[in-house]
């Protein structure tokens, strides 16, 4: 099979979907490897490496007409709808149900578009979950970042000091996200506060953080409660495959401190925020009634080299089934490949998806 690695085009995003390794594993399994030139430059592989390990270095044009699977890192952007090529598949995050207009173009193309978000194995994430991983543990640092006065906070010092009290930091959701943040909020000392869903997750929290994690059921009453004290919250919710609840209302939101941070994780699901728009590394921020809304839809892209490292060691695999099976067969004979894909053959086949855009 012939497997193109184009260099990601979004704002700000360095990382890359094939490191050198992986294409060398690649060319050994007898597959021809496409990479675009500087590829991989953001997360620290060069040209050089890829040509070592066997790959063939191309231009854009080049790789999107021969490469019959396409891996990517992020989705499509509309400068790339051109090339995308009819029946040809793809393998990257989609999250189409937030992005109404690149479902439409992968349905009228008729590409086999695979999405890391949703592919499940023993009702786990595992290509979501290292990406979800990094965010989480970057979303406290994020929100101590902008708590400064200086960069439009509270002026609140999330460790505090002897004497004064430190940041409160609230988190909606207790899956990978919301674990993650609650390790770094609680690590940096802050009174840190999970409201989620389902007793499992927050009986996980609280045997985890042995009650330094206070943990509160998802209803309206605790989160207007809590709301209101936060200095930082996190938005850590998944639907996989559906686009994400909005659990903070326009009015809920002006109940907020002035000077609070919200950083929601879930932008890129639509947000679990009313006011949530999506917003890039080099324009992070925007203001809503003064809470400071910090709405990356790509925040691993910060730390590129960790980032490619472990988003590709769990998709690699993955990508040698598809491409040592060939497409068809593996939709067919594995169970995870098949729970990844969105769009085949001009129709959507992923349930949630499918539920959330014929149910609008």
């Amino acid at each position: 099979m012939i497997i193109g690695v184009p260099q990601e085009i979004k704002k700000e995003e360095y990382r890359v979907a094939v490191t050198p390794f992986g294409a060398e594993e690649l060319k050994r399994d007898g597959h021809t490897i496409l990479v675009e030139r500087d590829a991989g430059k953001g997360s620290g592989f060069y040209d050089e490496e890829y040509l070592k390990a066997g790959a063939e270095i191309v231009d854009r044009d080049t790789l999107f007409k021969k490469a019959g699977l396409i891996v990517k890192v992020k989705e499509l952007l509309p400068t790339e709808y051109d090339l995308i090529r009819e029946g040809q598949a793809i393998f990257t995050f989609l999250h189409l149900a937030a992005n109404r207009e690149l479902m439409e173009l992968l349905l009228n193309k008729r590409v086999a578009a695979f999405g890391y978000e949703t592919l499940q194995m023993d009702g786990k994430l595992p290509l979501l979950s290292p990406m979800s991983e990094i965010a989480g543990r970057m979303a406290p640092i994020i929100g101590s970042f902008y708590l400064q006065r200086i960069n439009g906070g509270v002026g609140i010092l999330p460790t505090g000091v002897s004497g004064v009290k430190p940041a409160n930091s609230l988190i909606l959701g207790a899956g990978v996200v919301g674990t993650n943040a609650a390790r770094v909020s609680v690590g940096l000392g802050m009174d840190t506060v999970v409201i989620s869903k389902g007793a499992e997750g927050l009986q996980r929290i609280d045997e985890m953080f042995m009650g330094k994690v206070k943990t509160l059921p998802l209803n309206v009453s605790d989160i207007d409660q809590e709301i209101k004290k936060a200095d930082i919250m996190v938005g850590a919710v998944l639907v996989p495959g559906g686009r994400a609840p909005i659990l903070v209302s326009k009015d809920r939101l002006k109940t907020m401190k002035k000077g609070a941070v919200i950083i929601d994780v879930s932008v890129d699901q639509g947000g679990c925020v009313e006011t949530a728009r999506p917003t890039t590394h080099d324009n992070a921020v925007y203001e809503v009634d003064g809470v400071i809304h910090y709405m990356v839809a790509n925040m691993p892209g910060a730390y590129p080299r960790t980032s490619t490292f472990a988003l590709t060691n769990a998709t690699l695999p993955y990508i040698k089934i598809m491409a040592n099976k060939g497409i068809e067969s593996a939709i067919k004979e594995d169970p995870q490949i098949k729970s990844s894909l969105n769009t085949y053959m001009g129709s959507i086949v992923h349930k949630r998806l499918k539920e959330e855009t014929y149910n609008e």
